[in-house]
């Protein structure tokens, strides 16, 4: 198993797959996307939604320690959460050019800018602006933990009427898992301990080691796959074995790794997010090979990076370019490496 260390110069790179150049040429996408507001839409002029705008910020956050304009680009993206809440607690779960355009919220957007606020917190140690953070990140959290069922398991989404959804799903819940976690870290560095976000966290954590039947079956999505390693839940031999049992099933040699396991088709996110979860359990050479085989959605005039390949059909497809793929990318980057201590986050290491 080899291992990536960072360069003595502290620059965001990877050896062999991405140079800093290129890095900061894709984090520029992300800034050249973002509305006057702050919203951090999917591409530019379309959609925005909190998680993916989080993943945004947290990529700018990452190459800002070398590009100001990305740093100043990603503070103005977490302020714009703050003026963006649902009176009702949570986002919405879509907004077009800064208006939400439903009522429905979603668990999983709610938590994740915990995990941004507490990241933002480890890359510049800016204290005051975590600060400025909280109510966001505790409205946020408060939120979700009003959608949890009679075990635990937080229900999906809060519905257009304000009713909560009539299931869990696995991927919300480790995402949540790891927003609580970095809530309650965030908590403690700002002496404001919140003891029952990791009793929240403890409680899912079990749940989805030990019942993972409570779920909505989505097992067909590789997110349900990686993302319990991914959000910390799952650990040690447990996430060695989760990794083996379903590796031919998802990764596709030479190409990355698949959405959904029934479709030929491959994604740059989703090969991220592996890769992230890889670096989580130390195997950062199967991480660095699989992030480079996905460089065939790069595209090389300007370091963005396309959704997907439909591998059977030869095409790339959505004929789009998120901006969270790119963002996925740079933070997968960031954890093979190390580079910043924002890689902490999705190491679980910061306690360490």
């Amino acid at each position: 198993m080899s291992v990536v260390t960072a360069p003595d110069d502290l620059t965001l790179c990877l050896p062999g797959v991405l140079d800093a150049g290129q890095l900061l040429r894709s984090a520029d996408y992300l800034a050249r996307s973002q509305e006057a507001a702050g919203a951090l839409p999917w591409f530019p002029g379309g959609h925005t939604d909190v998680w993916d705008h989080v993943e945004c910020a947290m990529a700018l956050t990452v190459t800002g320690l070398w590009e100001p304009a990305h740093a100043a680009a990603a503070r103005r993206a977490y302020r714009w959460l703050a003026g963006a809440r649902h009176p009702g607690g949570g986002w919405p779960a879509k907004f077009r050019q800064g208006v939400p355009v439903t009522e429905l919220r979603e668990a999983n957007h709610a938590a994740y800018p915990a995990v941004g606020a507490f990241h933002h917190l480890l890359v510049t140690g800016d204290t005051a602006f975590a600060e400025e953070l909280w109510p966001v990140v505790e409205d946020g959290l408060e939120f979700v933990l009003a959608l949890r069922g009679e075990r635990g398991e937080i229900l999906w989404a809060r519905g257009e009427d304000g009713s909560p959804g009539d299931h869990a799903l696995l991927t919300v819940c480790a995402s949540v898992h790891h927003a609580l976690r970095c809530g309650a870290a965030l908590g403690e560095r700002l002496g404001r301990p919140r003891p029952e976000w990791t009793e929240a966290a403890d409680r899912l954590s079990g749940l989805i080691n030990d019942d993972e039947d409570l779920f909505a079956d989505r097992g067909r999505f590789s997110m349900d796959w990686f993302y319990p390693i991914l959000g910390g839940a799952v650990r040690g031999e447990a996430a060695h074995a989760r990794l083996a049992e379903r590796w031919d099933r998802f990764v596709v040699p030479g190409l990355g790794v698949r959405c959904v396991d029934d479709q030929p088709w491959v994604t740059a996110a989703e090969t991220s997010e592996l890769v992230l979860a890889l670096a989580a359990v130390g195997r950062t050479g199967d991480g660095v090979r699989i992030l480079r085989e996905v460089q065939h959605l790069r595209d090389g005039d300007d370091g963005v990076y396309w959704t997907g390949y439909q591998f059977a059909e030869q095409v790339r497809w959505p004929v789009e370019r998120s901006t969270w793929t790119t963002a996925a990318v740079i933070l997968a980057v960031d954890a093979l490496t190390r580079t910043t201590p924002g890689s902490h986050v999705f190491l679980h290491t910061w306690d360490g």
